[in-house]
């Protein structure tokens, strides 16, 4: 989402000022009357000249950066230098801050620098060191009470000297902060080494702040922080790669206030179970793998402010005792694996401003407590199996900006808001029922708005949005709302929209407002009633996915849509009426991924200007009236993974690739449907390696864009025939693999070569005039759900090595030339006469045609329980597919699946007992009604 950076700089910003305090501010002049020595002032100017002066390596500096060594002039006392305080006694140089001066260049160990033998406070952070080595002659700072290189870009290992600065109060070697190390994209160059730690525990017995964040401690053993300091009072090891088991007794150091272990997540522990006490103020341990139940005896940290535990592996209630932490100010425990009820002690937490539970296990209800959290700004509550009504105060709380329930069990109606300094709402995917309250519409500070997967309706006008002026993202999907237009809805845009997200609620036309946002990045407003040409669009220059799809638009495709394809990375305009011809004005540098056209009237050549479309992974096609013949040109489409044309005017001889590396990736072909003749295309089928040797241990994965700043995925659709049901995927699998080249005029025999596609899912080749045996190697795509190789002109015996194909659940071979006996055994024992008829020369069951000598059979009795009246069979679907084992994938995708709204003649055979001759073969004719499940 938008606000998880802000989230966690929240998290960090009251340890980050809580640190700051700790640290005495240094003066960048003395006394006017003492004269530094000439020595000092050489070494300075010296260590000036080794480094140029740029902005850029100061530019994560938290604080106004500048030049500081600028003002040095040997004209000048060098003790009136910015950055420079001497001794006033002695003239000696004693403390240099040149934090956030934009120094950029390598610090050699013979620099001057190490001239200054009298300094008590250096500070060099926030510049760029150019991944010089720490020399080791920072030990011979004996007088060093305050050491801080952070963030500027030292590398190597750390010296061991460093342990020689025994009068040490503060040290601070980071090499990123805390915001740097969430990003995930920092890469540690700084290595910490066991001796040199076991040499610091020894020697700096009077240090009270130690940052080691984004330091490379992966060899460090977290048993040696049982010899920290007792004087330490701030601890930082965030990012620090330390595994192991961190020591319960660090909890308890007796001056400890800040304690961080964020980001290491091989570090594993546990937290004090009873007698802790401690003056801790900040404990984080977020991002790691400590577990267990949190204790009660937490809530003796009287002191506390800030409790961060998000992304690790606690589990059990949360402690009733947290409502004792009268301090308390945040506290994350997103991420993990908390369970029962939200303590209604945590109410009495007068101070907190910042609440996060989300992504547990917490049921029940939100705490009803009209006093509730006094200064709450945040609350997180999303990705829970939270119930029930929500309690009044969420609308009138006066402070509460933040607002997050989505993904929950929430019944009942969204109450009227009172207050209106919320930015941020989400309820999406929840039971509330009702209207939309009217008070959204004074919000003005609204910048996200997601309402999605409820069950509100009413019927609202545009108008509602009109004096939300800093809206970016507003989301109203999967509901029972009719949003209309209004007379006043043309009088008004939102200049700072991004995200539109309104399928399925029921619009007749195109909002007017939205052709006046410049801004926008997503359009979503599939699944409505929008008719007439597709308008308003051309002005969205930024625009990265549009989805107009399940519309009734008419028209041809503005020629616009291709002239802005540099930024547009999904379009989907599929089930509409548009006609004409595709735009040939896909620019070079195009950035689609995904181009659905599926199911329009579209006509004429295809452009070859999608051509310069080199990110296409999915390009559909498939139901239009396309006259032309293979285009050869989409070899050029390297990342290409989807490939429809199916049921178009395609014609011709697809021939050889010239390319050995063509359609490499692909995994999902469907040129079915149309009138390709000659040989299968052999030297394609040789480059589908993205159907063989799938990583199995992979996670299910499914084709999307992801916006993280929104915590938006948008999923790419794809229409396709599987085991025979004419479906429309919502979502495709990562592992889904076909090939479908059924319904042409192909001819010759059915190439060895597709045995070689061992991760293959599904294979239809149904309904051309391929010869010959039906290949041996065809044994061995061991991932096979369904296979159809029905009305051909295929002879011999079915091969005895196809039963050992376990997943397969869909087989059809009739109307061939088979002969001999059907296998037996495993899967084959579940197909029915309808994969076999047609072919006078096979024998055996399910058929009763006896081989041999063996008795005639009756086919085994139909699975469903109709009477010849017709009544209703007593088997729900879901128990059919269950029964005869419908695989791992299209059971993944059924969850993802539009079907068809007539049963295909398979089904009808499998469920009711018919028999069928042929699989749907026939072009779509006009518009299909979608039933999705």
């Amino acid at each position: 989402m938008r606000y998880l950076p802000i989230f966690y700089q929240l998290l960090f910003f009251p340890l980050f000022l809580s640190y700051q305090a700790t640290l005495p501010s240094s003066s960048s002049s003395s006394s006017a009357t003492q004269l530094c020595s000439h020595d000092q002032s050489a070494a300075l100017i010296q260590f000036k000249a080794l480094f140029s002066i740029n902005k850029t390596a100061s530019k994560h500096c938290e604080i106004r950066s500048y030049p500081k060594t600028n003002s040095w002039r040997e004209s000048i006392d060098c003790c009136l230098w910015d950055g420079v305080n001497c001794d006033n006694i002695t003239g000696q140089v004693i403390s240099l801050d040149l934090s956030c001066s934009w120094l950029s260049g390598t610090l050699p160990s013979n620099s001057s620098l190490f001239l200054l033998s009298h300094l008590q406070r250096l500070d060099l952070s926030v510049n760029d060191f150019k991944k010089s080595k720490i020399s080791s002659k920072f030990g011979l700072f004996a007088s060093l009470t305050h050491l801080d290189l952070s963030r500027s870009w030292f590398s190597g290992r750390v010296p061991y000297e460093i342990s020689y600065l025994s009068k040490l109060v503060s040290l601070d070697l980071s090499s990123a902060s805390a915001i740097d190390l969430i990003s995930q994209s920092f890469e540690s160059v700084l290595k910490l080494e066991q001796s040199t730690l076991n040499g610091i525990f020894r020697n700096l017995t009077e240090v009270r702040d130690i940052s080691f964040d984004g330091i490379n401690m992966s060899s460090v053993d977290p048993n040696s922080f049982m010899n920290l300091s007792y004087s330490l009072t701030s601890v930082s090891l965030t990012g620090c790669d330390l595994r192991g088991t961190f020591p319960e007794n660090s909890f308890n150091l007796p001056k400890i206030k800040y304690l961080t272990l964020f980001n290491n997540p091989s570090l594993s522990g546990q937290l004090p179970n009873s007698n802790w006490s401690s003056p801790l103020e900040d404990l984080l341990v977020s991002g790691t793998s400590f577990s267990g139940e949190l204790p009660e005896s937490i809530g003796n940290l009287k002191s506390l402010r800030g409790l961060g535990l998000i992304r690790s592996n606690f589990f059990g209630s949360i402690p009733r005792s947290l409502g004792n932490l009268s301090h308390l100010s945040f506290l994350f425990l997103s991420y993990n694996n908390f369970s029962g009820k939200i303590p209604s002690s945590l109410t009495n937490l007068t101070q907190l401003r910042i609440l996060a539970l989300n992504f547990n296990r917490l049921e029940g209800c939100i705490p009803d407590n009209p006093n509730a959290f006094p200064n709450l700004g945040f609350l997180d509550l999303s990705d829970n199996l939270l119930s029930g009504t929500t309690p009044s105060w969420l609308y009138t709380h006066p402070s509460l900006n933040f607002l997050d329930l989505g993904n929950n069990q929430f019944i009942g109606h969204i109450k009227e808001f009172q207050q209106s300094v919320l930015d941020y709402i989400n309820f999406k995917n929840n039971t509330f029922q009702g209207t939309i309250p009217s008070s959204i519409s004074k919000l003005v500070n609204l910048t996200f708005l997601d309402l999605s997967s409820n069950s509100l309706n009413g019927t609202i006008s545009w108008d509602i949005f009109s004096k939300l002026l800093n809206l970016t993202l507003v989301v109203l999907s999967s509901n029972i709302l009719s949003l209309i237009s209004s007379n006043n809805s043309v009088n008004f845009f939102l200049p700072n929209l991004e995200h539109v997200i309104l399928k399925s609620c029921n619009i007749s036309e195109f909002p007017k407002f939205l052709e006046g946002s410049k801004v926008l990045k997503v359009l979503d407003l599939s699944n409505n009633k929008i008719y007439g040409q597709i308008s308003g669009v051309c002005n969205m220059k930024f625009l990265e996915i549009l989805d107009l799809s399940h519309n009734n638009l008419s028209g041809i495709i503005p020629q616009c849509i291709g002239s802005f394809s540099k930024s547009l990375s999904s379009l989907n305009l599929k089930m509409n009426k548009l006609h004409g011809i595709i735009p040939p004005t896909f620019a070079r540098g195009c950035g689609l991924k995904n181009l659905n056209l599926n199911s329009n009237h579209l006509e004429g050549p295809l452009t070859r200007s999608i051509s310069n479309c080199k990110d296409l992974e999915v390009l559909d096609l498939g139901n239009n009236k396309i006259n032309d013949t293979f285009p050869h040109w989409i070899v050029a489409l390297s990342e290409l993974q989807v490939l429809v044309l199916h049921s178009n005017k395609f014609q011709g001889l697809i021939g050889a690739s010239k390319n050995p590396q063509s359609l490499s990736k692909l995994r999902i072909i469907d040129l079915s449907q149309n009138n390709f003749f000659g040989p299968l295309p052999i030297s394609f089928i040789k480059n589908f390696k993205g159907m063989m040797n799938l990583d199995k241990a992979k996670a299910v994965r499914y084709m999307e864009e992801r916006d993280n700043a929104y915590d938006y995925s948008y999923d790419y659709s794809v229409a396709l025939v599987v085991k025979g049901l004419e479906i429309e995927l919502v979502k495709i699998l990562t592992v889904l693999t076909t090939i479908d080249l059924s319904g042409n005029n192909f001819e010759g025999e059915i190439p060895r070569v597709i045995g070689e596609l061992n991760s293959l899912r599904g294979l239809n080749l149904s309904h051309n005039n391929l010869v010959d045996h039906v290949p041996l190697s065809l044994g061995n795509l061991t991932q096979l759900e369904w296979l159809d190789l029905s009305s051909n002109k295929l002879d011999g015996q079915i091969p005895r090595e196809l039963v050992d194909l376990t997943f397969l659940s869909f087989f059809n071979v009739s109307n061939n030339q088979l002969v001999g006996p059907i296998p037996q055994g495993k899967q084959f024992n579940t197909f029915e006469n309808g994969s076999y008829e047609g072919n006078k020369g096979l024998c055996g069951l399910p058929l009763s045609i006896a081989c041999s000598s063996n008795e005639p059979r009756q086919p085994p009795p139909s699975m469903n329980s109709h009477n010849e009246d017709g009544s209703k069979f007593e088997f729900g679907w879901e128990v059919v597919l269950i029964g005869y084992g419908f695989g791992f994938i299209f059971g993944v995708a059924m969850g993802y699946v539009a079907f068809r709204a007539r049963k295909p003649k398979w089904f009808v055979t499998l469920v009711e007992g018919g028999h069928s001759s042929k699989q749907i073969v026939g072009k779509r004719e006009g518009r299909t009604n979608i039933l999705r499940l």
